[in-house]
């Protein structure tokens, strides 16, 4: 199981945000766990210290472009980049460093899969330098795909066929549990086997983790097919619950 660390960037600074209070909306509602004093550049320099690559960098609105450059120029080719990607602007984002784009808007647009914009990204990068984010919430016993910062439901449903047919196309899946996202209250057990039985490419979970035990369970019940991404609960993001090397260190071994 390999650590991939992240970057949040929200208002051109680095934080950890409860996901499920994201709003356009209700922006009042927001909540937010962290916020940086040191630049997007310090976080980059220290995954590149410690040589964890497909880490990712999501953009979360307008006015993170230039933390985002930074981030990358001080790790280039070792983070992804997502938020706000179109196939009119990924080249450039690979051009300024990142090893990938990830999508989720541009792709699963008015509540379906856009075939079009989908054909027209890989066409524009390949499916080897395209992630998709498949980030959820759960409606009764099932999780939908979720867009537009985790706010908007689809009708795509996270099931083995559309996982498959989606694989065709990229080369990675990041899902954030948005629903548990930033609480650092526990993962998303049920969605963890359901990736770890269903996924055919090499996925990255993310939500939920608040410590050393919530790692293990996603080892253990990933069936050590899925990676991790921790935010709220590391230290280096104001958490208490678990310290960065501890997270890395736990991961290399596992």
């Amino acid at each position: 199981m390999k650590f991939r660390p992240c970057i949040d960037l929200h208002e051109g600074k680095v934080k950890q945000i409860v996901g499920s209070s994201l709003s356009d909306e209700n922006p009042g509602q927001l909540r937010t766990n962290f916020t940086a004093e040191k630049p997007s550049s310090w976080f980059a320099e220290l995954y590149r210290n410690d040589n964890l690559t497909g880490g990712h960098i999501i953009k979360l609105g307008p006015g993170n472009d230039e933390a985002a450059r930074e981030a990358l120029a001080a790790w280039p080719g070792g983070l992804q980049l997502g938020g706000g990607i179109t196939a009119e602007n990924a080249r450039e984002w690979l051009a300024a460093g990142a090893s990938h784009v990830i999508v989720t808007s541009y792709v699963f647009s008015d509540g379906k899969i856009d075939r079009g914009h989908l054909g027209k990204l890989v066409q524009a990068v390949g499916k080897e330098r395209l992630v998709l984010d498949l980030s959820c919430r759960r409606r009764g016993d099932r999780y939908y795909i979720v867009t537009d910062r985790w706010q908007k439901f689809t009708e795509v449903e996270i099931v083995p066929a559309v996982l498959e047919d989606l694989a065709r196309c990229s080369d990675e899946f990041l899902i954030h549990a948005a629903d548990v996202e930033g609480k650092c209250a526990g993962i998303e057990e049920e969605l963890v086997v359901k990736l770890a039985e269903w996924s055919p490419l090499p996925t990255t979970y993310a939500g939920g983790v608040r410590d050393l035990d919530d790692l293990a369970l996603i080892r253990d019940l990933g069936k050590g097919r899925l990676d991790a991404t921790v935010g709220s609960a590391l230290d280096i993001f104001g958490g208490t619950t678990l310290s960065y090397t501890d997270a890395v260190n736990f991961c290399r071994v596992s």
